[in-house]
């Protein structure tokens, strides 16, 4: 492989395990379990998208195929955290918050969430 292409490669992976890093000692420090979300789902991600893309382009510069596989990891990944994020910070709203202490919606609809909860 010629320099730039390791460069390329050495920058997506650098990029990748500096947001891992992050992203893992946020989510150790961080008090709150919504702020604490944030880490894995965003951080996180875009560390394990960093590490894939560059598996991607190394494996497009040494062997010059194109591999689907870190592709579709990558896809699946960045698709499935804000699912997952969604959820657990629904789980932490049901366990900490009573329907009575939420702010009001601005509509005549209330929050669909603690839609049966006292």
């Amino acid at each position: 492989m010629a320099l730039w292409q390791e460069i390329i490669v050495a920058a997506f992976l650098i990029i990748g395990g500096g947001f891992g890093l992050v992203g893992s000692f946020g989510l150790i420090k961080l008090a709150d379990p919504m702020a604490r979300l944030h880490a894995p789902t965003k951080a996180t991600t875009l560390g394990v998208g960093g590490v894939l893309i560059g598996s991607m382009v190394y494996q497009a510069f040494a062997d010059g195929t194109f591999s689907v596989h870190e592709l579709l990891i990558t896809l699946f990944l960045f698709l499935t955290a804000p699912v997952t994020a969604m959820l657990i910070s629904k789980v932490h709203l049901h366990q900490t918050i009573r329907k009575s202490e939420l702010p009001p919606t601005g509509t005549d609809r209330p929050w669909a969430t603690l839609d049966k909860q006292d």
